[in-house]
């Protein structure tokens, strides 16, 4: 018999989850509505795994989950809580939490993730990271409970305390800094100084004093010696971001930086020795960029140690009613305005977009909205010209997905039909490829997880379909970071 001990304050519905997916006599569910009730009893009756609630009546979460592993550090604790932000996730994941869950429980992801952690438990491997004070998010592009942001959560909290080079990638707008900085704020350099250069803003003669120094003389106009970002941030931590777009011969310093901490100021002859750690970040496919010669392959390999890949915002418009609540009472006190609110009609026309400036255009528009606005409630009249925004420019509403499925049977069910079943289930396959490779940007292998079927039989049906959809270089090379 597994025991399962949850502790949280919710002293009916949550434990009825618990109970539903755990039911006796296989399971045994202990239940403490307070966190120095549940440390009693992980005493008096060590269980097989926690549930614990981040958000206790006595006491945070956090400092429960210190108890714990004062008493039985290999106890695998999964965290759970409303918290829709980022901090929550990392800090949670970064103490050595074994998962993160968000209320309402999913069920089925409630009992995948309790197996895993009773296998741990009989295993008694320890799941365990190292503790580095937190600090709050920067800023609210990190919020969002959809999956592909709590594994982005649970990602940082992995790596922030390892003194490891990180590459983040995603499109423009996605908040490729923000992570930078969350990891920076949860590590052990949190401290020290955080220097970011954009590498695509700073011309080409100019980036490489930004980053490395010059002597007196260097060039023409280098009247007095300068110190680089690299000296500059010695201790902390320095993000190249848009690193795709660094010149070729600036990227040797930089392999040379990363393999040994040492370098020489533009001009100069003497070797610096530094210890920072690097994080870059990119929204362009650098395989693609070493393939092209426009990108070392030795340093691409040196800057993948540990990749964080940002999601664009039109795959995780279920984050969309957070993301929009937060910006409209940021804004509001920006601008003067009293907008607390977003009509539900001006939130659809929102999810109906595609959203290529992520991020940062939802930023745009809810300020030209707000700019518009009068009254409490952000109506859809007040936003800016969205193109596409009134149709079904993506599968967001669903229905239309199913009404159009609807009008292909109808249109061929006819006296002299036949067939009608293999014809449906050919549009049916085609629907689910086209945008199964397009919701993993062309990776099969995930695209083949995500259908729930092999890589094989996938491009089997692709060649019967007449699909010739793009292959990212990602799909079939899983030594390759």
């Amino acid at each position: 018999m597994a025991h399962l001990l949850l502790i949280d304050d919710d002293a009916v519905f949550v434990p009825e989850q618990v109970r539903q997916a755990f039911p006796a006599p296989e399971y045994r569910v202990a239940v403490a509505d307070n966190g120095g009730y549940g440390i009693e009893l992980v005493r008096r009756s060590a269980p097989d795994v926690v549930l614990l609630d981040l958000h206790l009546p006595d006491r945070p979460g956090l400092d429960v989950y210190r108890s714990i592993r004062a008493i039985d550090a290999r106890l695998p604790v999964i965290f759970i809580t409303t918290a829709k932000t980022a901090e929550a996730a990392i800090e949670a994941v970064k103490h050595g939490a074994f998962d993160y869950l968000h209320k309402p429980l999913d069920l089925d992801q409630l009992q995948r993730v309790v197996s895993e952690a009773l296998e741990v438990a009989r295993l008694r491997v320890p799941v365990r990271l190292a503790e580095t004070p937190s600090h709050p998010d920067a800023d609210g592009a990190m919020l969002g409970a959809s999956p592909r942001m709590l594994d982005i959560y649970k990602a940082i909290g992995r790596v922030a305390a390892q003194d490891v080079t990180v590459l983040v990638t995603g499109e423009s707008g996605t908040g490729k800094e923000i992570v930078a900085r969350a990891i920076y704020q949860h590590s052990a350099r949190s401290q020290a100084p955080f220097l970011a250069l954009n590498c695509a803003a700073i011309p080409e003669n100019l980036l490489e004093s930004e980053l490395f120094g010059h002597e007196r003389g260097a060039f023409t106009g280098a009247d007095r010696r300068r110190v680089g970002k690299f000296e500059q941030c010695n201790g902390g931590t320095v993000l190249l971001d848009e690193i795709g777009d660094m010149p070729l011969a600036l990227q040797a310093k930089i392999l040379r930086l990363l393999q040994d901490q040492t370098f020489e100021r533009l001009g100069g002859n003497e070797t610096i020795r530094t210890d920072v750690r690097l994080i870059a970040s990119t929204h362009r496919d650098l395989r693609v960029r070493a393939a092209e010669d426009k990108f070392r392959p030795d340093l691409y390999y040196r800057l993948g140690v540990f990749t964080i890949h940002l999601p664009p915002l039109r795959d995780r418009l279920e984050d969309l009613p957070i993301l929009v609540q937060h910006y409209l009472r940021r804004f509001s006190v920006e601008l003067g305005r009293e907008v607390r609110e977003i009509a539900p009609d001006a939130l659809a026309r929102l999810r109906a977009y595609s959203w290529p400036g992520n991020i940062r255009e939802l930023q745009s528009v809810l300020r030209q909205g707000l700019l518009r606005a009068s009254g409490t409630v952000l109506l859809a009249a007040f936003l800016p010209e969205l193109p596409g925004a009134s149709g079904n420019t993506r599968l967001a509403a669903g229905s239309d997905a199913a009404f159009d499925l609807e009008r292909f049977i109808r249109l061929r069910l006819g006296p002299t039909t036949n067939d009608l079943a293999a014809d449906t289930h050919r549009e049916v396959d085609r629907l689910l490829m086209t945008l199964a490779l397009e919701y993993t940007h062309g990776n099969h292998r995930e695209a083949s997880r995500v259908l729930g079927i092999s890589r094989q039989t996938m491009r089997v049906r692709l060649r019967a379909l007449g699909l010739h959809v793009a292959h990212s270089v990602e799909s079939d090379d899983d030594d390759v970071p």
